[in-house]
């Protein structure tokens, strides 16, 4: 029995909700709209104030979709009343970043500097305070799209245990591992 499928999603007062006869389901509010095609036959029950999803039948795929597509609903409200941001923090003697429009350049060490064309739907800031780690910002209302952006960064120069040294969220706790001891 989905436990998450089964919670209320509660509607801002200024985000509207609807179902189309294709299964598409589209979010709209202050920040934008996001649309999600959902598998067919989950209707959604809306009162104004709440939501909830019901599934059609008890079959087993149906089960395990319920709680997900709720969790995407939720999602799209959250992301188009109040939209996501994420913090990027790089760690590394060096290292630097600059933003100009949608293309992030990145210098992590390498021999060359890194272009990184973002989409249109997340916005890029960064910041460079002297004695502290540069920070890239991204913010968008898509949660999907903002984790893998993020996600696809922080591969280009993964946190090292030894010394820490990497790009990494702002906040995040880095397992520090013992280099050798020499012998005596």
């Amino acid at each position: 029995m989905s436990r998450i499928g089964k919670k209320i999603i509660e509607l801002p007062t200024n985000v509207t909700i609807s179902l189309d006869k294709e299964s598409v389901i589209t979010v709209k509010g202050p920040k934008g709209s996001l649309s999600q095609k959902l598998h067919p036959g989950f209707k959604l029950n809306e009162d104004g104030v709440n939501v909830t999803l019901e599934r059609p039948s008890e079959d087993k795929t149906d089960r395990s979709l319920h709680g997900l597509y709720r969790s995407l609903i939720n999602n799209m409200v959250i992301g188009v009343s109040q939209g996501y941001k994420i913090n990027l923090e790089l760690v590394g003697v060096g290292f630097k970043a600059s933003s100009t429009g949608n293309v992030l350049e990145l210098a992590l060490g390498y021999s060359h500097g890194i272009f990184f064309v973002l989409p249109n739907e997340v916005a890029v800031s960064t910041l460079t305070e002297k004695g502290k780690s540069p920070t890239v910002t991204l913010e968008s209302i898509d949660k999907q799209l903002i984790g893998h952006i993020a996600a696809k960064i922080r591969s280009l120069r993964k946190v090292e245990p030894y010394k820490g040294k990497g790009i990494r969220f702002v906040g995040e706790q880095v397992r520090r591992k013992a280099g050798k001891t020499s012998a005596k």
